[in-house]
C-alpha cells in the first residue's frame, strides 16, 4: 500500500486550467466512483477549491501508476495530457503526508496561514467518506492532519495577524475601539472588499451597520446577509454624524467624503472621535480630512504597511509550523511502517499456532493409545522446538554462507540473541 498526493494549485497552474480540473459538488460523488473503479486505487479523497485540485489516495504500487492516474484525471475532464502534466505535482508516502499537513495548516495557501483551508480539507474528507469506505491508512492520515493543523494554530502565530486589506481594516478598528459592540459603522461601497469587511464586523457584533452604495440593489443583498441599513450615497452627508467608524471602498473617480462634510459631522458629534479607513484607489476621502482634530484617517497604504509587518510575523511563525509538520509526519510514517508488520506478525503467530495444534493433537492421540506420558511430553517439546526453529536456522545458515554479516546480526537481534 502506498499513499499518494496528486494535484495542481495556484503555484503550478493558472486559473484557466485550475477551473477546468476542478470537481464541483454536483459531480464529486460520480468522480469518486470513477476514481475508485480504477484497479490500482484502494480509496481516495478529492480536495477541490478555487486554488487547488488534489487527489489523496491509497494505492497498490505499480510501474505505470503515475501514467494511469494522470490519464484518468485528463480523460475525466476531457483535457489534453500535455496541457496538464507540466502543472501537476506528485508526492508519495512521507512527502504526501507532509504535503497534506502543510495544506491543512495554511502553509501552502495563496495567503500564508489563511484559516479557511482547514474547513475545506475537513469537508473534502467528509464528502469522500460518504458512501465510500476509506482505507485505515488514509483515514488515519487525515485524522492526524486535523490534529496537526490544530496544533499549528495553537502553538504558533501563523494566523494571528491580519494579512488582507479587509481584515486589516477591522483589526485596526478593534485596536482603536475597546469593543465594536458599542460603535456604529458606515460602509461606503458594496464590492468584494466591503463584503468581507461587513462579514468581519458582523462576527464582532457591531452595534449598527449602515451601507451606502451607488447601486442600491447590490447593497440590499449584502445588508440582508449582515443585518445592515442601506442608504444612498447622497445621504452620507446627513448620516455621517452617526458613524464612529467609516470604511470606504468604491470605484468613484472623485472623493465621496470631503473636508467640509467631515467638519460638519464632527461639529454635530461635538468632536467625538471618528476613525476613517479609506481602502479605495483613487481615494474616497479627501486627504485633508486627516488633518482635522478627532478625525483619524488611514489610507490603503497605511493598511499595506500593517499587512507587510503582519506577513513578516506569519513567515516567522511558518518556520515553527514547518518543524511541527516535519515532526508529526515522521511520527505518522513510523506508525504506518509499524502497520506493515502487523500482517506479518499475524501470519507468524498463525503459523506457530498451527504447528503447536498439530503436535498437540498427535500427543493427545498418543496418550489416548496408552503411550508413556513422560515420553510423549519429551517428544512434544523436542518436535515443537525443532519445528519452530527450522526456518530461522535455515536463514542463519544462508546468511553465514553468503557472508552477509549485516543480515546475520539482524537475525540474531530478532531472535533475541546477545
Amino acid at each position: 500500500m502506498t499513499l499518494l498526493a496528486l494535484g495542481i494549485n495556484h503555484k503550478t497552474a493558472p486559473v484557466a486550467l485550475r477551473e477546468r480540473v476542478a470537481f464541483g459538488p454536483d459531480v464529486l460523488e460520480q468522480a469518486l466512483d470513477s476514481l475508485l473503479s480504477q484497479p490500482m486505487v484502494q480509496s481516495g479523497v478529492v480536495l477541490s477549491t478555487c486554488n487547488r485540485t488534489e487527489l489523496y489516495l491509497s494505492v497498490e504500487q505499480q510501474a505505470d501508476l503515475q501514467e494511469r492516474l494522470v490519464r484518468w484525471l485528463c480523460d475525466y475532464h476531457h483535457l489534453n495530457e500535455e496541457d496538464v502534466r507540466q502543472s501537476l505535482y506528485w508526492h508519495q508516502d512521507n512527502a504526501a503526508v507532509s504535503h497534506l499537513m502543510r495544506v491543512a495548516s495554511g502553509l501552502d495557501s495563496l495567503v500564508l496561514g489563511e484559516p479557511q483551508i482547514l474547513g475545506q480539507v475537513k469537508k473534502a474528507f467528509a464528502d469522500s467518506q460518504r458512501g465510500h469506505a476509506l482505507s485505515s491508512e488514509l483515514e488515519r492520515m487525515f485524522q492526524k492532519t486535523f490534529s496537526v493543523a490544530k496544533r499549528v494554530r495553537t502553538e504558533t502565530e501563523i494566523g494571528a495577524s491580519a494579512v488582507s486589506v479587509a481584515f486589516a481594516a477591522c483589526t485596526l478598528a478593534r485596536q482603536i475601539f475597546e469593543s465594536l459592540s458599542t460603535v456604529n459603522v458606515l460602509l461606503v461601497g458594496a464590492g468584494e472588499t466591503i463584503e468581507l469587511v461587513a462579514r468581519h464586523l458582523r462576527e464582532h457584533k457591531v452595534q449598527k451597520l449602515i451601507i451606502a452604495n451607488r447601486t442600491r440593489e447590490r447593497a440590499e443583498r449584502l445588508a440582508e446577509e449582515v443585518g445592515a441599513e442601506v442608504i444612498d450615497l447622497a445621504e452620507i452627508d446627513a448620516r455621517l454624524v452617526d458613524a464612529d467608524i467609516v470604511i470606504s471602498s468604491t470605484a468613484s473617480p472623485l472623493p465621496i467624503i470631503g473636508k467640509g462634510m467631515m467638519e460638519r459631522a464632527l461639529k454635530a458629534r461635538r468632536n467625538k472621535p471618528m476613525l476613517l479607513v479609506d481602502i479605495a484607489v483613487p481615494r474616497d476621502v479627501e486627504p485633508e480630512v486627516g488633518k482635522l482634530p478627532n478625525a483619524y484617517l488611514y489610507s490603503v497604504d497605511d493598511l499595506q504597511a500593517i499587512i507587510e509587518q503582519n506577513m513578516a510575523q506569519r513567515k516567522a511563525a511558518a518556520v515553527q509550523a514547518e518543524s511541527i509538520v516535519v515532526q508529526e509526519s515522521g511520527e505518522f510514517m513510523s506508525w504506518l511502517r509499524a502497520q506493515s508488520a502487523v500482517e506479518t506478525i499475524r501470519e507468524y503467530r498463525s503459523q506457530a499456532d498451527s504447528v503447536r495444534a498439530d503436535l498437540e493433537s498427535r500427543a493427545l492421540a498418543a496418550l489416548q493409545q496408552g503411550a508413556d506420558p513422560q515420553k510423549v511430553l519429551q517428544e512434544l517439546a523436542h518436535k515443537l522446538t525443532n519445528r519452530l526453529i527450522h526456518a530461522p536456522t535455515k536463514s542463519l545458515q544462508q546468511a553465514a554462507r553468503d557472508g552477509d554479516t549485516e543480515r546475520l546480526q539482524l537475525l540474531r537481534d530478532s531472535l533475541g540473541l546477545e
